[in-house]
């Protein structure tokens, strides 16, 4: 597994860094490690948002589409009253 070194930190970006480690009781690396791995994106993460996309673009596609808005809900509500 590579190692990764980080220099010039900021003493500020650094003490938040510890606290937040600290509140999870992690280590600095640790916690480095949770944050990179929840805020980049991996080639198979990728894939997979990729694919969500796709269907959802293919559920809003399959939607009916009459170039009207959508009724308020106030409308729905009424006309469901009506029933």
């Amino acid at each position: 597994m590579p190692t990764l070194y980080v220099e010039n930190v900021p003493d500020d970006l650094y003490r938040s860094l510890r606290q937040r480690a600290r509140a999870n009781r992690t280590s600095i690396a640790a916690e480095v490690l949770a944050l990179l791995e929840n805020n980049i994106p991996t080639a198979k993460e990728m894939k997979r948002r990729e694919e969500f996309y796709r269907r959802m673009e293919k559920v809003r596609s399959s939607l009916p589409h009459n170039g009207t808005p959508l009724p308020s809900s106030e409308e729905i509500i009424r006309e469901d009253r009506a029933r």
